[in-house]
């Protein structure tokens, strides 16, 4: 079932898919959703988000890839773990993967100064063709939204001064000086996204499907920052507050 819902999406085997979800949503065991994303995806590239944001701070700084748990959701913690997944090094907002492709998609998140680097990980989706699937989540989730506004220079986004993270590469450890997430006046950014949900939704670009019980958003990661470029580039601020989207830009 859950493989004829990704087929009903249009999804095909050879495609590039960064998944946001809830498991509860979905309703189904972690094993069987993961063994059907993963036989599925098998000819493309599966990602997952396996951020450690909410623990990694100035004082707990060690970021070891293999033991640092993901502090966004079962199915990401579980994927992680999974034998032939590959997980990149950056110290806040790593990114596991499975394919072919995955280990050279990944490399060099270690280096980042910021958390979605437009040259990272995060920042590459839309280069690569990615299909980002909110499932059983909303926009609130869309980590992608980050690096946009990285792309467009939003500011009042980052930590004044970096934070010296120590990142555990093979047997070395790597000294990483990165920004964390910062907004003195408003700590939850990202639920500001959600405002842009129904336009996007009525444009096309969000469309709508079923994964196990949850209801998927998904799109393409590359209209997606073409609209929000084109949003920001009228009000750079659009985001910064929780008024509706009328009350920044005329759409």
């Amino acid at each position: 079932m859950l493989k004829k819902q990704l087929e009903e999406m249009g999804l095909k085997k050879t495609d590039t898919v960064l998944i946001h979800s809830s498991l509860k949503a979905i309703n189904r065991d972690v094993n069987e959703v993961l063994d059907d994303l993963m036989s599925y995806f098998d000819e493309g590239l599966l990602l997952m988000p396996t951020h450690t944001w909410k623990q990694m701070n100035e004082t707990y700084n060690f970021f070891d890839p293999e033991k640092e748990e993901s502090c966004v959701g079962l199915l990401t913690e579980r994927f992680r773990k999974r034998p032939g997944v590959v997980r990149s090094l950056h110290p806040t907002h790593s990114m596991a993967g499975y394919g072919n492709k995955a280990k050279a998609y990944l490399a060099g998140d270690e280096y980042a100064i910021t958390p979605v680097s437009p040259n990272g990980s995060w920042g590459r989706l839309s280069q690569v063709d990615a299909t980002i699937m909110l499932i059983g989540c909303d926009m609130i989730r869309n980590t992608f939204v980050h690096a946009v506004e990285e792309m467009m220079g939003v500011p009042n986004r980052f930590t004044p001064r970096p934070i010296t993270f120590k990142v555990k590469k093979d047997n070395s450890v790597i000294i990483q000086k990165a920004h964390k997430h910062f907004n003195a006046d408003n700590p939850h950014l990202s639920e500001n996204y959600k405002k842009a949900e129904d336009k996007l939704i009525e444009l096309g670009i969000i469309k709508k499907g079923k994964f196990g019980d949850a209801d998927v958003l998904y799109m393409k990661a590359l209209e997606l920052q073409e609209k929000i470029m084109e949003w920001l580039e009228l009000d750079i601020d659009l985001f910064s507050d929780t008024k509706p989207m009328d009350e920044h830009i005329n759409i």
